[in-house]
């Protein structure tokens, strides 16, 4: 069975999942992450490509890691400006609160790590969803709003962009995030997973994956961003991981994050 747990400390390990039945996930009960039961089964296919990546793959966990580290720490010694004038932006347009926004995602195997970003919503957006939560465009667990009203003037340009994730790249660095795979989710949104949607913690999270580089992306439902999710695990190879950065790049320049 594989288990899923959630703990304070970071995820430096990745692949530690154990084998699986091809028909639930046993996870064990915690307060922060919990699951609902699906009547879907187990894909068979990620079980054979978790246990693969984890016994028989090591070349590429261990190249990905140190391109994962090089990735981030280039674009953090060459973009350290953008990061400056990033923070005073956001400084000026709502100084009452921080620069970065700092929240528990959950990791591979279910553990749990601080992720950063640049904060891009006013600092009481917290106090507000519950007010949006009626309005949410998504399904499943993850809210979405297209005209989100928390979200701040600077806010809205570096979603644009997608420059309001760089700060991720420290995570990278400390090993909390690959630079590709299923984007982290929220805790309470985990808690809410089903043990079918529940498989895209078997590998380690992502800055960005296939959801991230789909046209229109948030107009894809929870479902088909868990079955790329799950694509991708089956899939997944340098090439694969250099593909999607380089088309995740395209989009940054086209600015399509939203």
């Amino acid at each position: 069975m594989a288990h899923c747990r959630a703990d304070s400390s970071s995820a430096h390990s990745v692949y530690d999942v154990h084998d699986f039945h091809d028909e639930t996930i046993d996870c064990e009960p915690s307060s922060a992450v919990g699951i609902n039961l699906s009547p879907r089964p187990i894909r068979q296919d990620i079980a054979v490509a978790v246990k693969r990546l984890r016994e028989h793959r090591a070349a590429y966990r261990y190249a990905k890691r140190i391109l994962d580290f090089l990735f981030a720490l280039t674009v953090i010694l060459v973009f350290s400006w953008l990061f400056i004038i990033i923070a005073i932006a956001i400084k000026i347009d709502d100084p009452r609160g921080p620069v970065f926004f700092r929240q528990p995602r959950v990791g591979a195997g279910g553990r749990i790590f601080m992720m950063y970003k640049f904060r891009s919503m006013v600092s009481n957006a917290g106090e507000i969803l519950e007010q949006l939560k009626a309005q949410n465009e998504k399904t499943g667990p993850v809210f979405k709003m297209e005209h989100d009203p928390r979200i701040t003037r600077v806010g809205r340009i570096i979603r644009a962009l997608s420059i309001d994730e760089l700060p991720q790249f420290f995570n990278v660095l400390r090993g909390d995030l690959s630079v590709v795979g299923p984007r982290p989710a929220i805790v309470r949104e985990v808690a809410q997973y089903t043990p079918y949607q529940m498989q895209r913690l078997l590998v380690p999270q992502g800055m960005t994956c296939l959801w991230q580089i789909k046209p229109h992306r948030d107009k894809i439902s929870f479902d088909e961003w868990v079955e790329l999710d799950l694509k991708y695990i089956t899939k997944c190879s340098l090439w694969t991981d250099l593909k999607i950065i380089f088309r995740t790049v395209l989009i940054v320049i086209t600015a399509q994050g939203l």
